[in-house]
């Protein structure tokens, strides 16, 4: 059985949720005799695949970035992928994102999508008119041979918009990015003793200004409190302005991350907060697990079927609901460790090994 994966997200991504899951399914395939892979890529700068040893891609390296930058590199990465379909030598095609630009060139080889959230259409107004990804999507979720859904929640979300048979959809979950740490990591960084970890992208739907609105009287009263902020890029204009307005300029910090120092973040941060008003999965969540980091969340979408009972929830729309639900884990040594020793349990449910295991039985069934 051969599979064959194309450009898409990694011509497009550096960093991310989606260009992680294909590498770890392809990192686990490459290990077994099992299944036979192909990475149609010729161009990307995703960190995931920089040193791997089945992509043969070149680093698409520029004097500096420009506008249309991931266009460009997706244009470049397009025809190797077409000259791969019409080769015809796979038994599966798994494309990486939703540009539909394959399906003329399929044949009557089938094909399995991974939805891995409905974002685009539960928060329309929350992107351009020009993004097309929602009517991609639609296309490619009535013409799949099978569809793989992150979560449990990310299913019921692709029935409430798309008229497709539910036994066309398989849940398979992620892995956990991060191995289990059982030893605290030193790094050659200056971090406060008492802080709040938020990571990633903080726009739009992240909920990231609310949750900072809420929490301000925490800040005030407790001088040694502060936020830390990994990843997701560096503030912008508009967000210091505001973190300025707010007061707090002081009190709010921000990291660029790698594992190694991510890791470092999770243990030692008093709480690590996920405010999102939408998530498809929620790696985070795993990731704090890890790292023995308690936890509160959001209790919407797909967090309360990821983190089960090894988080505290919140109404992330009600500052009192966030605040207080913040408070509790940040002063309540005991509830501290029994979310820790919670969090390593639900942390036993999910492995990349068992996401590529899954993955390969689904394969099979279209054979």
């Amino acid at each position: 059985m051969k599979i064959l994966y194309d450009h898409q997200i990694f011509a497009s991504q550096i960093y991310g949720g989606v260009s992680r899951y294909f590498f770890e399914l392809m990192k686990n395939f490459n290990k077994t005799r099992d299944i036979e892979f192909e990475l149609s890529l010729r161009y990307s700068n995703n960190h995931y695949i920089e040193n791997a040893e089945f992509s043969k891609h070149k680093s698409f390296f520029l004097p500096e970035k420009f506008i249309g930058q991931n266009k460009f590199c997706s244009f470049l990465n397009q025809n190797p992928s077409k000259k791969s379909l019409l080769k015809q030598d796979f038994d599966i095609f798994h494309p990486t994102y939703y540009d539909p630009y394959f399906l003329e060139h399929l044949g009557k080889k089938p094909f399995v999508l991974t939805i891995h959230d409905m974002i685009h259409e539960l928060y329309p107004e929350m992107f351009s008119r020009k993004d097309n990804t929602s009517e991609r999507k639609k296309l490619l979720l009535q013409k799949a041979d099978k569809i793989i859904a992150i979560s449990e929640s990310t299913k019921r979300d692709i029935l409430r918009f798309n008229n497709i048979e539910e036994n066309k959809i398989k849940v398979i979950y992620h892995g956990n990015p991060l191995e289990k740490k059982n030893g605290s990591i030193a790094l050659n960084m200056k971090l406060p003793d008492n802080f709040i970890l938020y990571v990633g992208n903080r726009g739009g739907y992240k909920n990231f200004d609310f949750f900072l609105s809420s929490i301000i009287p925490l800040l005030k009263n407790d001088e040694s409190l502060y936020v830390v902020c990994a990843g997701g890029g560096k503030f912008r204009g508009s967000e210091n302005h505001r973190i300025k307005e707010l007061n707090i300029k002081n009190k709010v910090l921000h990291y660029s991350i790698d594992n190694k120092i991510l890791s470092c973040l999770y243990q030692k941060a008093r709480v690590f907060v996920f405010p999102s008003l939408y998530e498809g999965f929620g790696i985070p969540v795993l990731e704090s697990f890890s790292c023995g980091c308690p936890i509160a969340l959001s209790n919407t979408s797909s967090l309360p079927e990821v983190a089960g009972n090894a988080a505290l929830y919140f109404n992330p729309i009600d500052e009192f609901s966030i605040r207080e639900t913040i408070s509790k884990v940040i002063y309540n040594e005991e509830i501290r460790k029994e979310l820790q020793s919670k969090g390593f349990e639900q942390l036993e449910k999910f492995s990349w090994e068992k996401t590529a295991k899954e993955t390969a039985a689904l394969y099979r069934e279209l054979i």
